[in-house]
């Protein structure tokens, strides 16, 4: 998902960037994303995903917003990981530096309404403790 959201507030757009991308591949047609560059702030090239590169004829979008209402009918399985805020928050620091700290509270709470707005937890299949450590 991080390839889709155009930015720190990227997410509340997510749904449009999933359209593009699942509702061709579900018809058997190749599907497209425009790429967001970090680095560069800006959105990059269009990606294209071909039925056809999907080996196993199945596709994992994994993220905030991979769950979203708007596209049920095209998920097979809603995995819900959940882990408290302060840790998410420790985990997004450690990865992307503490410079980051405010944009990570603004994506939190983004998170949240988002979660909330299309009651991704509720829905979920699967849920997933996500203190545990790995392996």
């Amino acid at each position: 998902m991080d390839d889709l959201y155009d930015g720190w507030t990227g997410l509340a757009h997510v749904d449009a960037q999933l359209a593009t991308l699942l509702v061709p591949l579900a018809e058997g047609r190749p599907g497209h994303y425009r790429r967001y560059d970090w680095h560069a702030g800006a959105l990059a090239e269009t990606v294209t995903v071909a039925p056809d590169d999907l080996t196993t004829g199945l596709l994992v979008v994994e993220g905030v917003g991979s769950g979203s209402a708007t596209h049920t009918d095209l998920a097979t399985v809603l995995v819900w990981v959940e882990a408290p805020r302060g840790v998410r928050l420790r985990r997004g620091i450690e990865r992307d530096g503490g410079h980051l700290r405010e944009q990570w509270l603004a994506w939190q709470d983004a998170e949240d309404a988002h979660h909330a707005r299309h009651r991704t937890r509720e829905r979920a299949d699967v849920l997933v403790d996500g203190t545990r450590p790995a392996g």
